[in-house]
């Protein structure tokens, strides 16, 4: 079973390549540094998901998202509609940096995003000074963890640590949106 980290402890674990579990607005996610291709790599196999499928980045503010996307490429009354649904439980596929590496995107263009407003998620990110790849902390085919005594046991020996906390009160992982045209790819 994976130690409860303090979010100092968990900032420091991510900075060293460590993956971890954390509550975030709906299901538990798994984290790790999207900077860290190897840690996204072990996530991946840990969660028996492609890396064709891409993963969304959390964060806190706008600032450690600007890097992985090519704001420019929005016109701007999609950017205002995407910023104004910030901070909130809402994912966004936003047009990728030129140099977003594929093990975030999946190959693709885009990339998936949210400014959360799960408390959290805000501190785990601040600590961390930057984003964290989200995805949900369960194993491929298998139902997203809604607390902490449903996560997987495969998982909870295999990742680094876990930061204690609640779900917030959504019923279902947060909606994913295009950001170019507000369609939706996930309720």
């Amino acid at each position: 079973m994976a130690r409860t980290l303090a979010i100092d402890e968990a900032s420091a674990l991510l900075q060293r390549g460590g993956v971890l579990a954390y509550p975030t607005e709906a299901v538990w996610g798994l984290g790790c540094d999207p900077d860290n291709e190897a840690a996204v790599l072990r996530l991946l196999e840990l969660k028996q998901r492609p890396v064709e499928k891409g993963l969304i980045l959390v964060t806190a503010h706008l600032d450690p998202l600007r890097r992985w996307l090519d704001l420019p490429a929005l016109p701007a009354e999609r950017l205002a509609r995407v910023l104004a649904s910030w901070p909130g439980p809402h994912t966004w596929v936003m047009p990728a940096a030129a140099d977003a590496p594929a093990w975030i995107t999946g190959g693709r263009d885009s990339i998936a995003v949210r400014i959360s407003d799960h408390p959290v998620v805000i501190a785990l990110c601040e600590a961390f000074g930057g984003a964290l790849v989200s995805t949900s902390a369960n194993r491929g085919g298998e139902p997203p963890a809604r607390s902490r005594s449903e996560l997987d046991p495969v998982l909870d020996e295999a990742i680094d640590g876990i930061v204690a906390g609640d779900t917030g009160e959504l019923a279902q992982p947060t909606p994913i949106r295009v950001a170019l045209d507000g369609s939706l790819l996930r309720s």
